[in-house]
């Protein structure tokens, strides 16, 4: 069972939690992390993309020619895909990159990311952070005390809109709700902080 140390505001430390052993202490398994993260990935492609056959091109009603004695090539339309401004052959078209990801497998990635960050000394529990105020300055002072200010991600367990008016300044910062939490903020992230009721949320949820 994996103890980790639980800090204030200030950086100084106010206690230990033990975590529990089958949500920040299981086995990483990098299979199921990567297809989780590039499922995500894809699902943030808009599929918008479209070019036109030279069925949907304006104009080409007209044979450009007759059909022989010019000595020039057949053609039937100045809109097929062979002339300049026609249509496209095979060109991309609306469609949706969403990929089907199975509820175990999901739940093995968020389970292998947070031992990962366990493993690298990587996440941070922090208590009293709802007491901050909504200065940039304090939560850069909170982070350095911290020794998290490289590309920190801040999750949060209720409503905290001064938090993330303190972080949304900060290059690299990130606050999440505990509920938001997904496998690719997790790696992305050098460090992950998390607040004492989000820890006790993970454990809720994704305990066997």
């Amino acid at each position: 069972m994996p103890t980790v140390d639980v800090i204030g505001i200030d950086g100084q430390k106010v206690g230990e939690v033990a975590l529990a052993d089958d949500v920040f202490a299981a086995r990483i398994h990098v299979p199921a992390m990567h297809q989780v993260v590039v499922a995500y990935l894809a699902a943030q492609r808009q599929g918008t993309h479209s070019t036109k056959t030279r069925g949907e091109v304006r104009g080409g009603g007209r044979k450009p020619w007759r059909q022989k004695h010019t000595g020039r090539a057949r053609h039937g339309s100045i809109r097929s895909p062979l002339w300049t401004k026609g249509g496209v052959i095979h060109g991309p078209r609306p469609r949706s990159y969403d990929q089907k990801v199975n509820k175990k497998v999901k739940r093995l990635a968020i389970k292998s990311a947070l031992s990962l960050k366990v493993k690298e000394n990587k996440l941070i529990l922090v208590e009293g952070i709802e007491t901050m105020s909504p200065k940039t300055k304090d939560m850069c002072a909170f982070l350095a005390n911290a020794q998290a200010q490289a590309k920190p991600l801040i999750v949060i367990h209720e409503s905290l809109p001064s938090i993330y008016m303190a972080a949304r300044n900060i290059p690299g910062t990130r606050v999440l709700h505990v509920d938001s939490i997904n496998v690719y903020e997790i790696l992305n992230h050098e460090h992950l902080i998390l607040t004492k009721g989000a820890a006790q949320r993970l454990e809720e949820v994704y305990s066997a």
